[in-house]
């Protein structure tokens, strides 16, 4: 059977299904057509065939103006398809785009953009391509299946490590003519594979030089988007201005968006020069990540008056969640009891009251807030099913929802917690030796290092140490600025650090990239903790075979059931909402997207600008 996706042309880009549903091989009297306009993941698109904007947009917002946006940390790329270098991520979307577009108020659901059809059978073994041929890069070639098939290639072989895990799982790859390009899956058992396709950044296969590719350059990428790069300012700042002839201004994917003749992306290296810098009118806007400063630091006279406005946004995602990772390719945390004891030793309730004014709730596990988290539910019959080979490393009370995380007293002294994880600590081999905790055999004292790079995470790691004390353990916390901070964290220098992972409502091949076993030992991953768990890769694998939304629910959480029970974190609290703040010359749509904010539906409110030079 096999599904055509196409998209005519009119007052609306639009998408015409022709699904042929059958028992056996293809049968031309048993094809059906039905109307669609988008692929999604899972169920149908949300929007109409017919539409012509999306609904977190003001379809009638001004074009012109600046927005200066403030970014903590450096560059030395404009290439962020590559793992080498700090590399300007907004180079995705406002310059280099995709065949296909989010729809930012569903799970996964893609939309035309340079590809205006798409084609694909039940099985999503092949996808094809068919590209838009008003499609032009920024110097005014045409986008072609040879650029397509070239920035396939290219990423598959030099690009990110996500990159080249994605596109490898191509069988094979063709043009059958210009302006349309044919994958084959064959194999690949990934029902996503043709979305992930669909999101591939396109290069133009004539501005590239493959030799020096994967080399970090300041050179601004042809790109068929919305902005040129103009200016650069190497590690300090970025500008982006508007293409005029930018080909896709009138596609309904695009109403709305990319409101401002100019954008500029200025770096700072340190957070408190960040913040006083926004206090200063020196960028437009800021999303608050340190609950003491929002409820206490927004007191400047231009915040008392109005000129700032402080925003709460409530994403409908899984809320984003914070942890104190263990590196576990470090021998101290390679025991799961170790790590066990850990857990037991963090004393939120006393963290929670005394730093962050009870504003965090806490969940372990990694979709908190949603209906994928695993946390406090017990399994059904499918998560049975898949962990079943994996029984003798899920803890039963993990796998009938009842296990929690530790609740202290919240003193600072709760003789239960500690008691307990004492006992763990001597079954991995440990021993107060007076007030030191040694290993037995060695007599090594237990001690590692919490590397941190603001102010929340010291007070973290600081607070952290004080509860490790009692039990003989005291690590030693080691600020470092934002750039070597995340410098050793894509190499894993590190014995532990705090991290955040953001997650969907449709989790799938980025999985791998978190903590697949593949992606253990392969720098720039974001699986920190060097996890290496067969049974974790199994319900990775489970979710992106899934084709009904409960069997991927349930395989998202038994996958979830895998991470908790394998303690690869110290989970810290999770954020319900999105803090931020902007100064009032800046506007944003009433309506707020599934996914929170997005800086590419605001406009200028046409002020004269008051920004001063940085």
């Amino acid at each position: 059977m096999f599904k055509f996706l196409r998209l005519f042309e009119g007052p609306g880009l639009r998408l015409c299904v022709l699904a042929s549903v059958l028992a056996g091989g293809l049968s031309a009297g048993s094809a059906q057509a039905e109307e669609a306009h988008a692929i999604a993941m899972h169920g149908k698109p949300a929007m109409p065939a017919d539409f012509t904007r999306m609904p977190y947009v003001n379809p009638d917002a001004p074009k012109g103006g600046r927005l200066i946006w403030g970014i903590l940390g450096t560059f030395d790329s404009l290439n962020p398809f590559i793992v080498r270098g700090l590399a300007v991520q907004q180079m995705r979307g406002y310059v280099v785009e995709s065949l296909l577009a989010r729809g930012n108020d569903e799970a996964f659901t893609l939309y035309g953009l340079l590809a205006r059809s798409v084609e694909t059978d039940d099985e999503r073994s092949f996808v094809t391509f068919r590209l838009d041929p008003r499609a032009r890069f920024s110097d005014g070639k045409q986008v072609t299946a040879e650029d397509v098939l070239f920035s396939w290639q290219l990423l598959r072989d030099r690009g990110r490590p996500n990159l080249r895990q994605y596109y490898a799982k191509v069988a094979k790859a063709e043009a059958p003519d210009p302006l349309t390009v044919r994958f084959d899956l064959a194999g690949a058992n990934d029902r996503e594979l043709p979305l992930i396709l669909g999101l591939m950044p396109i290069l133009s296969k004539q501005a590239v030089d493959v030799a020096t590719f994967e080399e970090t350059t300041l050179t601004s990428p042809i790109g068929s988007g919305p902005y040129r790069v103009t200016a650069v300012k190497p590690g300090a700042s970025v500008t982006l201005t508007r293409n005029p002839d930018y080909w896709g201004r009138d596609l309904p994917i695009n109403r709305g968006l990319y409101n401002f003749d100019e954008i500029r992306l200025d770096y700072f290296r340190e957070a408190n020069g960040q913040f006083e810098a926004f206090k200063r009118g020196l960028y437009d806007f800021r999303v608050e990540h340190e609950p003491l400063r929002w409820h206490d630091g927004y007191d400047f006279p231009a915040a008392k008056s109005g000129e700032v406005i402080r925003d709460s946004v409530k994403p409908g995602l899984p809320q984003p969640s914070e942890f104190l990772v263990f590196n576990t390719r470090r021998q101290i945390f390679a025991d799961i009891r170790v790590r066990q004891a850990l857990t037991l030793l963090f004393d939120f309730e006393l963290v929670n009251r005394n730093y962050f004014f009870g504003l965090y709730s806490r969940v372990a596990g990694y979709f908190a807030g949603s209906d994928l988290s695993a946390y406090g539910r017990p399994a059904d019959a499918r998560e049975r099913e898949l962990l079943k080979p994996f029984a003798a490393q899920i803890r039963p009370d993990v796998m009938d929802g009842s296990y929690r995380l530790p609740v202290t007293d919240g003193s600072g002294r709760d003789r239960t917690t500690l008691r307990a994880a004492l006992k763990l600590l001597s079954d991995a081999g440990y021993e107060l030796d007076g007030t030191v905790l040694r290993n037995r055999k060695t007599k090594a004292p237990f001690t590692f290092e919490i590397l941190v790079t603001t102010r929340d995470q010291e007070r973290i790691a600081l607070a952290f140490q004080r509860d490790l004390k009692r039990a003989g353990i005291e690590p030693s916390v080691r600020t470092v600025d934002p750039v070597q901070f995340d410098q050793r964290r894509l190499a894993y220098e590190f014995d532990m650090i705090q991290n955040r992972w953001d997650q969907s409502l449709s989790p799938g091949n980025e999985q791998y990239f978190y903590w697949g076993s593949a992606a253990a030992d392969n720098p720039g991953t974001r699986n920190y903790m060097g996890a290496r768990d067969g049974a974790v890769d199994a319900m990775i694998a489970a979710l992106l075979e899934a084709r009904e939304h409960t069997d991927f629910v349930s395989s998202v959480r038994a996958l979830d059931r895998a991470l908790i029970a394998g303690f690869y974190t110290i989970p810290l609290f999770n954020v319900s909402e999105q803090w931020i703040a902007r100064w009032n010359r800046i506007e944003r749509p009433k309506a707020t997207s599934l996914s929170g904010y997005l800086p590419e539906t605001w406009w200028s409110k046409g002020q004269p600008q008051a920004h001063q030079a940085k």
